[in-house]
């Protein structure tokens, strides 16, 4: 290395020193010898900064005028120049300077880029806007640097152009739908509050008005609605298409409806299901819409803590007119088997049931998976009933099939909890022990739940006396038997009232007490089980049990709220946590 590039890089040492500890004097003196020697350009914007920082602003306007005379290309010098004059109190000179940088720009687009940075960094984004406006009227190019102009409107909070930008992308191309889509979603998401959610609405629903055939504005009205789970609204929108262009419209109720099934907006999903089956047999998507149909009108039952009769006596109607119309065959094996769970816990009937299930199992050529799903759910009907040993025949064929899938773990595990329920403990811990292993994490945090569960009692009791009664209330709060269940919880805190089963027992007291709609009796329980346990093992289960009952059945958010919030702070490694973040969040936007 010579003398002179020594020195130099020395020089560029300490000019760097002087500037990161703020002494803009001595930096100022050695950039000048550094940007005479040699102007690059970050010299020069180390030498305007320190000016600049010592209130040089003569020096400083100096500066820009001699760099921008060697470099006339560079039109973020005029920016500079600008930013310094209104710093200096020059607010008009300054603008002109904007002014003057902006009307500079051609066809080139390579000065663009530097330009728009030089306007942010003074945090003028409008003037960034009017960077882009600039260069779309002078290459007549009235969609260039879409994506860009977004960007700043968003930053900007001005959600009106921003929409606009949207929509005349869409006027122009819509084949960009997808595109335009996957960017608003994201400024959906990011959005502050809810004017950019509110200005896309009004503006669709203006451009609907004005364009009422338009196919691009109807789909993206529906795609909209879905984004905000507003689901009545896309299906009423979905109806509307469906009525002026059935085959589109069609498409999108049945998108509709499998979308807010997922989100169990089940009344919504059954309606457009519905208006597809009114169709009649010959729409293409017939047969699918009457599957729908049932499967959400199902899920509504089954979901409800204490389901109509008269709801669920004009569901089994329902299946039996399609199993007439359709047919017992492969393709509507689940239409069968949602039948036979409704008519077995929720119709009592639990012979139909097994007979219907049973049908299932006579299909010729059925795959051998859905057949030992079926038996699964057989043994499933059978220990409902209390018929132990057949459902135990039944689990054991399952798991015998598959034992390295996750078909054979899940009945591994259903066939260890019958034998906690028959008081066979050491060999359900020894099975147990096993699914703990298991590959899928669903099965192995049950499998674990159990095992403590059986395992941390049997060492407390010697005799599995108290065990014995709890397993007898947990198959009765299985088999739909509500009463005896709380008499067989009551008996266990009469046998011994400082058994650690004890917070297991107030646990199963609140499931019940929710399933018979005591809300509020339900909601004391879980009081006490957090307040007098708050270090077992149920103690996260209770604060998201007693959430979501205040959430979704007590109307008491503020309290929800608190729950959700002590579960994520002071249960950081509870399964339940994303869930409690997800609606704690939730609640707090509203």
């Amino acid at each position: 290395m010579s003398a002179a590039v020594w020195g130099q890089a020395s020089q560029e040492q300490l000019a760097a020193h002087y500037y990161a500890n703020g002494d803009f004097a001595q930096a100022a003196q050695l950039y000048e010898t550094l940007y005479k020697a040699a102007p690059q350009r970050f010299y020069y914007q180390r030498l305007l900064s320190s000016y600049v920082e010592m209130g040089e602003f003569r020096d400083a306007v100096r500066l820009t005028e001699r760099r921008f005379k060697g470099y006339p290309k560079e039109l973020g010098v005029l920016v500079d120049r600008g930013g310094v004059l209104i710093r200096a109190g020059q607010k008009k000179k300054g603008e002109k300077c904007f002014d003057e940088a902006i009307e500079r720009l051609d066809r080139d687009q390579q000065p663009v880029a530097g330009l728009v940075q030089a306007f942010e960094s003074l945090g003028r984004h409008d003037r960034a806007v009017a960077v882009y406006r600039r260069m779309r009227e002078v290459t007549k190019s009235p969609y260039l640097y879409f994506a860009e102009l977004v960007g700043e409107y968003q930053h900007m909070g001005d959600y009106e152009a921003m929409t606009e930008e949207y929509f005349n992308l869409l006027d122009h191309q819509p084949g960009m739908m997808h595109s335009v889509q996957v960017s608003m979603q994201r400024a959906l998401v990011e959005a502050p509050d809810g004017r950019l959610s509110s200005g896309v609405r009004q503006a669709l629903v203006s451009r609907i008005q004005e364009h009422p055939d338009n196919r691009t504005y109807q789909e993206m009205m529906i795609w909209y609605a879905l984004q905000e789970k507003d689901f009545a609204f896309a299906a009423m929108q979905a109806k509307a298409v469906s009525q002026r262009q059935p085959e589109v419209g069609g498409e999108q109720l049945l998108r509709v409806a499998k979308i807010a099934s997922q989100n169990k907006a089940y009344e919504v999903a059954a309606d457009c299901y519905a208006t597809l089956r009114q169709r009649g047999p010959g729409d293409s998507r017939y047969f699918e819409a009457r599957m729908g149909e049932l499967e959400a009108e199902f899920a509504m039952v089954n979901d409800a803590v204490s389901p109509d009769a008269s709801r669920v006596s004009q569901l089994r109607q329902h299946y039996a007119e399609a199993l007439a119309e359709l047919g017992k065959n492969e393709r509507t094996v689940p239409l069968m088997r949602s039948y036979a769970s409704l008519l077995a816990y929720h119709g009592g009937d639990m012979q139909e049931a097994v007979s219907l299930l049973d049908d299932v199992l006579e299909i010729p050529r059925l795959r051998p998976q859905v057949r030992d799903e079926v038996k699964l759910e057989l043994g499933d009907l059978l220990l409902f009933a209390g018929e132990v040993l057949d459902a135990s025949l039944l689990y054991m064929q399952v798991e015998k099939a598959n034992k390295d899938d996750v078909l054979g773990s899940t009945a591994k595990l259903r066939n260890a909890r019958l034998s906690y329920y028959n008081h066979d403990f050491e060999w359900a811990v020894s099975q147990l022990k096993v699914l703990r292993a298991s590959t899928t994490k669903l099965i192995a945090n049950d499998a674990m739940e159990l095992s403590l569960l059986i395992s941390d009692n049997m060492e407390d009791d010697s005799t599995y006396g108290t065990l014995e009664l709890f397993a007898d209330g947990d198959l009765m709060l299985y088999r739909g038997l509500l009463d005896s269940a709380w008499a067989d919880y009551e008996a266990v805190q009469r046998t011994n009232l400082s058994h650690p089963l004890l917070d297991e027992v107030l646990l199963r007291q609140a499931e019940i007490r929710t399933r018979q709609g005591r809300y509020e009796e339900a909601d004391s329980l879980l009081v006490r089980l957090v307040e007098s346990y708050p270090y077992d093992i149920t103690a996260d289960d209770a604060l998201i049990m007693r959430a979501e009952l205040n959430d979704f059945h007590l109307g008491r958010p503020q309290v929800a709220r608190e729950c959700y919030e002590k579960l994520i702070l002071d249960y950081p490694t509870s399964l339940y946590v994303d869930r409690a973040r997800k609606r704690y969040n939730q609640l707090n936007e509203k």
